[in-house]
């Protein structure tokens, strides 16, 4: 086996990305079917121009079809409750891209070692997966009591989904910058941005720290850990060196780490100003191949 087949559940926007992201890229994985409700759904006619197998059963698709080993699903949390349980009977490794939360969160840059044997992943939210190795750059050379993310997004590329679990998506969010970034205390901001034309995704990070620490070497930390994510998301930069300002905080002044990101999408299906859709996917890409990496022995997988 010099591959592992994939399956991607759900042929809406977001299932339609990564499959364009999997099939221009020459890696471990296999796409080996799209499945999906809809028999008439732009994603399955996309995927079927492409060469790809495609099924409108949805799961049951995938689950029939013993050589799928990875299956990155994109339907729904409702759904992927559901969908986990199956999955894992059939002994397939299932890389959740909804809010769902079934298996531990998943940060590529981060923890994907940590997790390396589980058999179901999440991919937090956008806001999660660009900025929760930020703070963790920050608390690998400090701890970090506070850290607080505002991610922007233009309104276009936020879709009803996220529009209706805004609140989930703050909480998860949160609960990743504390448990996987390190932040004793975190809080998330999403804002939706109606401005026209539309902006790219922009994440503002504060993190405030208690201790006396090595300036110089969080700076450092914060642009190489930038640097690993712009390797799987080409469009994720820093726009500026990150600084050190000493603010009033609940605590007393305190020296506050302030960061900022911009991510542009590479335009494989969603307009490049639609980063926080193009991280999400992204990142499921890179989890998949580490995983597959993982089950072929072929290589170390990533951080």
């Amino acid at each position: 086996m010099t591959k592992v087949k994939t399956a991607i559940l759900g042929s809406g926007n977001i299932g339609t990305d990564l499959m364009y992201k999997i099939l221009k890229t020459e890696g471990n994985l296999e796409l080996a079917m799209v499945a999906g409700i809809d028999p008439n759904s732009e994603g399955l006619a996309r995927a079927q121009a492409k060469g790809v197998r495609t099924s409108h059963h949805g799961i049951d698709a995938i689950l029939e079809d013993p050589e799928i080993k990875i299956v990155f699903d994109a339907t729904s949390a409702k759904a992927h409750k559901l969908n986990a349980e199956a999955l894992r009977e059939r002994g397939k490794l299932a890389i959740d891209m909804t809010p769902a939360a079934v298996g531990p969160f998943v940060v590529p840059t981060v923890n994907l070692n940590e997790h390396i044997e589980a058999m179901n992943v999440n991919l937090i939210s956008c806001g999660g997966q660009a900025t929760t190795p930020l703070v963790y750059a920050v608390n690998r050379i400090v701890p970090v009591h506070y850290a607080e993310v505002i991610a922007t997004a233009a309104s276009l590329s936020i879709g009803p989904g996220t529009r209706q679990n805004v609140d989930e998506f703050v909480r998860t969010t949160a609960n990743a910058v504390h448990k996987v970034g390190g932040a004793k205390i975190a809080r998330a901001i999403p804002v939706f941005n109606p401005a026209e034309p539309p902006i790219n995704m922009t994440n503002s990070v504060y993190v405030v720290i208690k201790e006396e620490f090595d300036e110089s070497a969080v700076i450092s930390s914060v642009q190489s850990i930038a640097d690993e994510i712009s390797s799987y998301v080409p469009g994720y930069r820093l726009k500026g060196t990150p600084f050190i300002d000493y603010r009033e905080t609940p605590w007393g002044r305190l020296p506050t780490v302030v960061i900022m990101n911009e991510v542009v999408g590479a335009g494989d299906f969603f307009p490049t100003y639609a980063g926080n859709l193009d991280i999400m996917t992204a990142s499921a890409h890179r989890v998949g191949e580490g995983y597959a990496a993982h089950f072929l022995g072929t290589k170390e997988v990533s951080r």
